[in-house]
């Protein structure tokens, strides 16, 4: 049974009614409100959930800020993970969107509100919509940091895992753009303007290899072997070793690099080659195009060399030939040559 009790101030006035319930087998749970009837509906739902074995403590949840569990998060997570700097993007929005709010306030209406209110912002890097391919990894970014703290933290949610009730972004069918044309020579004469010297051999590698953007940014000069023409990859997105090899034109751009102290092949972040990335587009007058297109058009350019499907998994550590088909779209005129 709860115990009721009213709460004064040092002047002996009024300021409220605590709430206190005492179960075996259950914490001390305590809470006070404005009004005696408040105090006695939360200990009636409070030890009705005990007896029904549904109980979760709010306390943690009610005191816990968004913002402190997206810290701590970024803080003891995301080092042990790859894409760390993207990881840090979405952490920095979610604050500055949902922050102030206590984790037990975020509610599937909330997180509903969240994702319609960033698919109508205007991006400030790019000057277009936010994509729904975005959103969907800042709310996949807030699910995970939400079941970290429920499952290792103890900030429970009364309601469960709000963005698992949340209907995601519909994504766009994928992407098949390519270089057309010239637009190979108008992007790297963009990137020759640049100050960012490193810049022009970034964007040969990621055409030559197929390599991702985190691995292009992960590559150590320890781990190239530029006589044998290999790089090797120890870490990559799904988990496992992967051996590139190097074209002539591959092994000429990494040649042009100097070698860092730290013994990274390049020392910048995903922000800093997205941003040098679409000012390249920009003075090549190139539109529409993505770093990760790059990816889509060195898989094909492997097809269209003639390599067969398992060849091309090896060097682009696709897992399944249905992966491959999404990654790459032949020209009709290239199959057309083929076949006689």
């Amino acid at each position: 049974m709860a115990t009721i009790s009213p709460r004064h101030d040092q002047d002996d006035n009024l300021i409220g009614w605590q709430a206190i319930i005492r179960k075996r087998g259950f914490p001390s749970q305590t809470k006070t409100f404005r009004t005696k009837r408040d105090a006695e509906a939360w200990a009636k739902v409070t030890e009705s959930e005990m007896v029904r074995g549904v109980f979760i403590q709010r306390t943690e949840s009610e005191r816990t800020l968004l913002s402190e569990l997206l810290d701590r998060y970024a803080s003891e997570v995301v080092p042990t993970l790859k894409g760390g700097s993207r990881d840090m993007s979405r952490i920095r929005t979610l604050k500055a969107h949902l922050g102030k709010y206590a984790v037990a306030s975020i509610t599937s209406a909330l997180v509903a509100q969240y994702r319609d209110s960033r698919l109508a912002t205007i991006s400030q890097s790019t000057g277009k919509l936010v994509g729904p391919q975005t959103v969907k990894h800042e709310l996949g970014m807030l699910q995970r940091v939400l079941k970290k703290g429920a499952m290792e933290w103890g900030v429970l949610l009364p309601g469960g895992i709000p963005t698992l009730q949340v209907k995601m972004p519909r994504l766009p069918n994928s992407r098949d753009r390519r270089l057309v044309d010239d637009e190979e020579s108008r992007l790297l004469g963009g990137c020759r303007e640049s100050n960012a010297a490193w810049l022009y051999p970034a964007i040969i590698l990621a055409i030559e290899t197929a390599m991702r953007a985190s691995e292009l940014l992960g590559l150590r000069w320890d781990n190239i072997d530029l006589k044998g023409r290999v790089a090797v990859l120890p870490d990559t997105k799904n988990g496992t070793m992967r051996r590139v090899p190097l074209s002539s034109r591959a092994v000429a751009a990494l040649e042009s690099l100097p070698r860092n102290i730290n013994g990274k092949v390049f020392t910048v972040t995903y922000r800093a080659l997205a941003a040098n990335f679409t000012i390249a587009c920009r003075r090549g007058d190139i539109k529409e195009l993505r770093f990760h297109d790059l990816r889509h058009e060195a898989t094909s350019r492997l097809f269209e060399k003639g390599f067969n499907p398992m060849q091309v998994a090896a060097i682009t550590g696709h897992k399944t030939l249905q992966m491959l088909k999404r990654y790459t779209h032949l020209r009709a005129e290239d199959l057309a040559k083929m076949l006689g």
